[in-house]
């Protein structure tokens, strides 16, 4: 597809609709991203566990700046699908450095970024989202700012008050900027459908198993339905199982299925081959 950064913004934003949600895989390095590509998806997203994993670096706000984006430049420059980033909180020292995150990002060939509040007050998240509004606009990228909201996931209110306080963020992370509304944790079909019809863009759900199917996540009025850190997580099972079944049994039954050599090798081998004639054209 090779298209125009600007073309790729415009094909990720059109992708979240209910009709038929974005379903997107997420990845932390360029075997992975090319494996998903050549899956189908349409387009993907770092997880930032998964790549501060791949870094020998524990999750939430502990990998830098400059780390992060040069695995997410490699990626992009990888496939030709949209690709979108976890930037966490947006690497900042303070709330003006975002500025210098989502330049970087966008740089490296992003179209899309989450960011989230966390343990972070709305206010907060609500100028770091603006500041990243400003910079895409002033880089003349449509960049599509995923606002996450950890209401859900980290318990910030007590039950009953999660639905209102949620709806209370997205509607000021809406106002600063954000493009759609990302609530990890919550999985209860009403209290989805009760979001999704509250916020007035796009809205995301993470995925796994137990949950809705995507299509039925759609009829709920979900536009993007993501798998978080899991694929990752379970790449990393199988080297664990794998480790655990050779040393007590001596047998390799659990790699069973696993995709061929030459598949793999021969994905990065074409990404090397393509890489190398966009250098060639562009010189």
């Amino acid at each position: 597809m090779n298209l125009p950064q600007s073309h790729r913004a415009d094909l990720f934003r059109s992708l979240h609709t209910p009709a038929r949600p974005l379903a997107l895989v997420t990845v932390w390095d360029v075997a992975s991203a090319l494996a998903a590509q050549d899956a189908g998806a349409p387009a993907i997203a770092t997880t930032s566990a998964g790549v501060a994993w791949s870094q020998g670096v524990p999750d939430g706000d502990r990998l830098d700046r400059a780390r992060a984006v040069s695995v997410l430049a490699a990626i992009a420059s990888a496939v030709d699908v949209p690709v979108s980033a976890d930037i966490e909180g947006g690497y900042p020292d303070s709330t003006g450095d975002v500025t210098e995150t989502v330049r970087a990002v966008i740089e490296a060939g992003a179209v899309g970024i989450n960011i989230e509040d966390g343990s972070r007050s709305p206010d907060e998240l609500s100028r770091r989202v603006a500041v990243a509004r400003r910079t895409a606009d002033q880089m003349g990228v449509g960049l599509f700012v995923n606002a996450r909201c950890d209401v859900y996931l980290t318990g910030a209110v007590a039950p009953a008050q999660r639905l209102e306080e949620t709806v209370r963020r997205a509607a000021a992370y809406v106002e600063a900027g954000a493009d759609g509304i990302f609530v990890p944790g919550v999985v209860d079909a009403d209290t989805i459908a009760a979001l999704a019809g509250a916020v007035q863009v796009p809205f995301n759900v993470m995925v796994g198993p137990g949950a809705l199917d995507v299509a039925g996540l759609g009829r709920l009025g979900v536009a993007r339905a993501s798998l978080g850190s899991s694929v990752a997580q379970a790449a990393m099972t199988t080297v664990r199982d794998a480790t655990a079944e050779l040393l007590a049994t001596g047998t390799y039954d659990g790699l069973t299925g696993a995709l061929d050599y030459g598949y793999v090798d021969g994905l990065l081998t074409r990404a090397s081959s393509q890489a190398r004639r966009g250098a060639t054209i562009d010189a």
